[in-house]
This record gives structure tokens, sequence and C-alpha cells, in this order.
């Protein structure tokens, strides 16, 4: 089925939105799950393909699974009594899966799966997810596109992450907390969904401390228990429609958000000229004034988030003078360039860096998404370019952005999704 986005651009952004559950987030509860050996109930989960594609797995692998409506998913993993996923046409195409393999290590002490896919955004190796297994006792290794992990016993282990990875501290974290001992995990990442999968496991009995630090704590425990969770707020997707309501010169409010997860983004926002107004858990962006050039680099959290990279360069296509943009993340993250250039964007890439040169207007052309943010990208180009644009390979978006073209058509957008 080709399914694809139309977008005739112009119209500004008003009104109000609700944020959906954070992906990021939901991708490592789901797997997360697994290691109670019990029901959990798990809320506020974003109604995304790569929430779908994980409850599958699961399913597939005995648990129930039960959509209990109001983006709520029930799960029962006891039944369970391996974690072996082998599908490589299931699991190519979402990265998440590698969570399977910390929690099927940490409950059953082995787990294989199939290495990781996901988006095409350059080099994203599982190497430090192996060192932190390896640290712990088990044994690791690739074979015909499997990754199999084992181990006797597991035994908690200090754990030095040559970079920061939230990734490898997620899993190494899932496989912890059932090992013998303490472990610890330094330079860890601290982006708000490691402090949301840490809350859920403490929820199910575990001992983790420090979470949202560089320095996490693990006491390893005997078992786990069931238990109810909801899911943070999509900072991800907040910034997107940040930058969307700033980018058609709009006037938009958006609701529930945690405030401090944006602060990157709403400072970036504001050195442009836009007004954002913080009110407890909604922000109001309005972009009234002429849009200044800036420089961003991208960061871990709490710097500027690699995932609103795309987005923003489409928003800085619009703004009087040059900007750059850095991306220290990953190392294929401008891809999608060339399309935005065939939208009339005037943009060069070297290396690591783009150099975008604001331009009058974009126009409206049939484009494709690469990856899922390239795919908000162009979402937000076609929102402000002349006449329509037509965004195909819409499964990308698909995987993290919940509701997209019905959200914006809330907000006054000219968008539709044609199924053929």
């Amino acid at each position: 089925m080709n399914k694809k986005l139309v977008i005739e651009g112009g119209s500004k952004l008003q009104g109000s939105v609700s944020i959906s559950g954070f992906k990021n987030s939901a991708i490592a509860i789901i797997p997360a799950a697994l290691l109670a050996g019990d029901n959990c109930i798990i809320d506020n989960l974003p109604n995304i393909s790569d929430v779908k594609v994980l409850a599958g797995i699961l399913k597939s692998l005995g648990a129930t699974v039960i959509d209990k409506g109001n983006n709520t998913l029930e799960i029962d993993s006891r039944n369970i009594t391996s974690c072996s996923y082998a599908d490589y046409e299931v699991a190519k195409d979402i990265r998440a899966s590698y969570y399977l393999l910390g929690a099927g290590l940490g409950r059953f002490k082995r787990a294989v799966g199939v290495y990781p896919g996901g988006c095409s955004i350059g080099s994203r190796p599982i190497d430090q997810h192996i060192k932190g297994f390896e640290a712990m006792g088990a044994k690791v290794s690739i074979e015909h596109g499997l990754v199999t992990v084992e181990a006797e016993k597991l035994v908690g282990a200090e754990i030095y992450l040559d970079v920061v990875s939230v990734g490898a501290t997620i899993n190494i974290m899932l496989a912890a907390t059932m090992a013998e001992g303490n472990t610890i995990i330094e330079n860890a990442a601290k982006e708000p969904h490691i402090v949301d999968v840490a809350n859920f496991l403490n929820c199910m009995g575990a001992d983790i401390k420090g979470a949202g630090t560089d320095v996490i704590k693990i006491k390893g425990v005997k078992e786990l228990k069931g238990c109810n969770h909801t899911v943070i707020p999509d900072q991800i997707e907040a910034g997107t429609y940040m930058i969307a309501a700033a980018a058609t010169k709009g006037d938009v409010i958006i609701n529930n958000v945690i405030p401090k997860h944006l602060e990157a983004i709403t400072a970036k926002l504001k050195e442009m000229g836009v007004d954002v107004i913080e009110n407890g858990e909604s922000l109001r962006v309005v972009a009234s004034n002429t849009l200044k050039s800036v420089s961003v680099k991208t960061l871990v959290y709490p710097g500027f988030p690699t995932d609103l990279q795309q987005p923003m360069t489409s928003l800085l296509t619009k703004a009087k003078g040059n900007s750059i943009v850095t991306e220290t993340i990953y190392d294929g993250r401008f891809k999608y360039v060339d399309e935005l250039k065939r939208m009339g964007a005037n943009i060069k890439v070297e290396g690591r860096a783009a150099v975008i040169y604001g331009v009058n207007r974009l126009s409206g052309a049939k484009v494709s998404a690469c990856d899922l943010r390239a795919g908000a990208a162009l979402v937000v180009a076609g929102l402000v370019a002349d006449g329509v644009t037509e965004i195909e390979n819409v499964h990308y978006i698909d995987r993290g952005y919940d509701k997209l073209h019905e959200k914006l058509q809330g907000l006054g957008a000219k968008i539709k999704r044609i199924n053929e």
C-alpha cells in the first residue's frame, strides 16, 4: 500500500494540541515488562507502529497482550519461558527490539534476537551494550544476523560507557536489575526516558538510584512483580509542534508536556525571536516576528536533541541570514537535505555540519522521507511551502508520531493522508 501525506502549505497553525506518550520511553518499557514475569498495565502509550510491533513480538514469545483502549496495554508475561525472536522481517525496522536482549538476559540469563535495524541515520553500533553484558559475565555472539547473549549467572559490575549511549544505558540497566550484587553505570545517558524506564523498573521492585545523572547504581533483586505505569509525554513530538508553530508564524498551545524536558528547543526558538510562554504543563508558542538565524549543535541531554535536528533545519530555511547546524550524535543524519533542496531550500552539507541559507519561499514538491525525523522535517517544510507537497514513505512517520495529520488538521493545517 502506497501511503502518503498531501499538504497544501500556507496556513498558520492555531489552537491547541495534546502531546502523546513518549515513543522513546514506550519502546523500552514494553520489553522491560518481560522482566516482571507478571501482569503489567502501561498507559499513555503512543498509538504508533513501533509500539504495535513490540507488542506483537511479546505475543510471539508467549505473553498475553490486551489492548484496553485509551492508549493502555495490559502485558502478562508469566507464560513466557524463553526470549528468542528471530523474525527478521518484523525486527529489522525497529532498533528498540534490542531491549529484549537486556530484559531476556536479566530474567532468563539468555536471549536471542535479530541484529537491530531502525532508521538509516548513520552508524549506531551496539558495542557498548555488549561491553556491559560481558562485564556482568555474559557471553555474546553474533552469527547469521542473530545476537545471542547468555550467562550461567549475572554478577554486578562497574561499567564505564566509552560514549554516552541511551540504548546501552537502558539495556545494561535491564540486565542488571536481576543480577547478583551491585552494578554501577558510569558516563550513563541522562535523557528523561532513562528516568522513566528506571521508575517503571523500581515500580516492579527493582532498586535503581541515580537515573537522570551520569552515574546509575543498581542493586540486583531476586524477583520483580507486576505494576501500573504511566509513560511520560513525548518531548520530541512536543518539540516538533513547537517548530511547526514557529515555521508557520502560528499561535499554538501545546498541552501535556514537561517544560523542563524542552528547555533546549525553547531556548533556540526564543533566540530566533519566537515567544514561548510556559504555563504549568503546557507551552504557548507565538511566532509573530521575523525569524533570526542561529547556530544549533546536537548534544546528549540536556543539550539540543538530535531527533529535532531535521525539523529544526526545515525551520531555519525560513530564517533571515545563514544558520549552521552541527550534528554530533549520528554521522548520517543529513540524508534528507536533498529532499528539502527539491523544495527550494539552499543548504550546503559538509561532513557533520550543514549551512542553511535562508530563502524567501519554499515550493511544494513530491518528496520522500528517508527516516522518521526526516519525515517530520518534510512535514514542517510542506506546511510553509507554496503549493502542494506530497510526502512518500509515510511508514517512517508512523513509527514515531501519533495521529500526526489529524492533530495538524486540528490546528488548521491543510493536510490529508492517502492510502492507495
